[in-house]
């Protein structure tokens, strides 16, 4: 069999090598396992209830939930029978529900648990046409739909099945909507599966039987052309059970490699930090000298024997416990969906851990560079993925052109025409530049640069994943556009905070009153001042603002996958931006 269509992945795992634990997940505090063949049942009686239902080909089904073997059943039960699967984010608001369905011309949708079926009933989606994963009283159950299937269901399967080309349409992912409405990405089984083919070929390393622990929504392409990636190189794939229960997961699965995002990198790291600084004495003092000693490590070049006899006792006494956090099997660890701080990436390395960078967008299915063990450099996306070409255009924006590259957007020839080319190239709106003739850099994007009013060009990522590398920064937005300096609205880690005043004798009595402390307000100032050392005298953070609370989804200033919302922050705190510029 050819890994062409997004199910092939599952029956490429059956023929060669066949896993006791295909999927797995907590249920009632317990490991449950599904082998090979037992999905390969479920998807088939799934998709012959499907269509009993009168599920067709090019019929369109949604599919919200937070990551779980449900999800993947649904998955690959719709693609089978030539329908397709419009994922949705768990944390999506109503309104993003509302419009998708309206758009998408949804037919059912599986969802996962109440809060989910409460807000898609809310968006006007009949009742009755919701299926849950959860069980919950008076509501249609996802298993009421499984058909056991005999010999002439199991061929009318195999038949639309062999009629789906790679060409054809897959899926249709909503972009999170940062500037506007959000678009449908359209991509083929081609798009998604030629890139999960060029991943595997970049992680070769790892072995049939191996384990992942997933967590990043499946709803995203990122995580979900990882599902179609393990699952026919035979990887035993454990789906956390949330976001607060990874460490304790890790734990338990011992996973060889799982994929993350820059954030929960910074979090892991802030959390070691910390539990540095509880320690006392001699154990301290080691702690923070092996601290310093990671952030000298220079990957791939020499650094002497002394240092290197000082990393092996650092590595032996303070890193691996580093890595037993993280279940103590970790092979790499795949960071992708933002700009990782080359100084996290640097201690990771030097503490034994592998972060391979990867870059990719929804419509590009999503891999575009990727970094690799045998060609690597901080700082940088790695090299291109096989099959896939980019060029930097003459205003520094990033264009790609390959297999992964999407269809197009759904019922929107206007914006698919302003992105792709006729030559076929496809404007990613990020900023970068190759490195070395090799290596992809990505510098940030084209539609948050700004310009001030001296007419200097400020790219504001760059500036907040500097500032963000301090601990007690937790969100921070970077602001300037035709005022005479940049400035940035800073969101406190207030629970960083409040141990920093705990150790400084600072009364905390609510994050409301703490902001305008003046020795915390002066904390912050030395925090911005330390970023400031690296930029140019035009690129320096002048002032800022604390705020009191974090910007969330569900106040509309992020998008589900925790894109900021600038135009929507900037309105809601035009008071403090006005405060920050009242002496221009």
């Amino acid at each position: 069999m050819v890994l062409e269509r997004l199910f092939d992945s599952l029956f490429i795992q059956y023929e060669k090598f066949p896993q006791l634990t295909c999927l797995a997940a907590k249920e009632n505090g317990a490991w449950v396992s599904y082998s090979t063949g037992q999905v390969i049942q479920i998807v088939n009686d799934l998709s012959n209830g499907l269509l009993e239902m009168g599920i067709e080909p090019g019929d369109k089904v949604g599919l919200v939930s937070y990551n779980r073997p449900e999800w993947v059943f649904a998955d690959l039960a719709i693609s089978q029978i030539g329908a397709i699967n419009v994922p949705m984010y768990p944390n999506s608001t109503t309104n993003d529900y509302a419009f998708i369905i309206k758009h998408a011309e949804i037919k059912i949708i599986f969802c996962g648990d109440s809060e989910i079926h409460k807000k898609l009933i809310s968006s006007g989606f009949p009742e009755d046409l919701i299926y849950t994963f959860d069980k919950l009283d008076n509501v249609n159950h996802w298993k009421s739909i499984l058909k056991p299937c005999d010999d002439t269901a199991t061929s009318k399967i195999e038949t639309l099945r062999e009629k789906i080309k790679k060409e054809d349409l897959a899926t249709i992912i909503y972009t999170s909507g940062t500037t506007g409405e959000p678009k449908g990405v359209m991509l083929s089984h081609d798009n998604i599966m030629s890139n999960a083919k060029a991943v595997s070929q970049v992680i070769a390393s790892i072995k049939p039987g191996m384990k992942t622990l997933s967590f990043l929504p499946l709803s995203h392409i990122f995580e979900r052309t990882g599902l179609y990636t393990y699952m026919h190189m035979g990887i035993s794939i454990y789906y956390a059970e949330s976001i607060d229960t990874i460490g304790d997961n890790l734990k338990e699965v011992q996973p060889h490699f799982f994929a993350s995002v820059p954030r929960l990198l910074e979090k892991v790291y802030d959390k070691i930090v910390k539990k540095g600084y509880e320690l006392t004495g001699v154990k301290k003092q080691l702690f923070f000298w092996a601290l310093h000693l990671g952030h000298r490590f220079e990957l791939n070049k020499k650094q002497g024997w002394w240092y290197d006899t000082q990393m092996k006792i650092a590595n032996k006494l303070i890193f691996s416990k580093w890595r037993e956090a993280l279940g103590g099997n970790i092979e790499f660890v795949v960071s992708g969906g933002a700009a990782l701080q080359p100084r996290l990436a640097t201690i990771f390395w030097a503490a034994g851990i592998r972060i391979l960078e990867a870059y990719g967008l929804t419509e590009t299915s999503p891999g575009v560079g990727f970094s690799r063990d045998d060609c690597i450099k901080i700082g940088t996306v790695g090299p291109m993925l096989d099959k896939v070409q980019v060029k930097i255009a003459d205003d520094g924006e990033i264009l790609v052109k390959g297999p992964n590259v999407m269809m197009g957007y759904y019922k929107n020839d206007k914006a698919t025409n302003e992105v792709l080319t006729k030559g076929g190239w496809f404007h990613t709106g990020d900023i970068g530049e190759i490195v070395d003739n090799t290596f992809l850099k990505i510098t940030d994007r084209k539609k948050e640069m700004f310009k001030t009013s001296g007419g200097k060009y400020i790219a504001p990522q760059l500036i907040e994943n500097s500032l963000k590398e301090s601990m007690l920064i937790e969100q921070v937005m970077v602001i300037g556009e035709s005022r005479r300096f940049p400035a940035a609205l800073v969101v406190p880690s207030f629970e960083s905070l409040r141990d920093w005043c705990a150790l400084h004798s600072i009364q905390y009595t609510s994050d409301q009153e703490i902001i305008e402390n003046e020795k915390v307000i002066l904390k912050f100032q030395s925090e911005i001042d330390h970023c400031n050392r690296d930029y140019a005298q035009y690129n320096k953070v002048k002032k800022f603002k604390l705020l009191p609370e974090p910007w969330t989804i569900e106040a509309g200033e992020l998008t589900a996958k925790l894109s900021m919302k600038r135009r929507i922050i900037l309105e809601k705190n035009s008071g403090a931006v006005e405060e920050i510029y009242a002496e221009e």
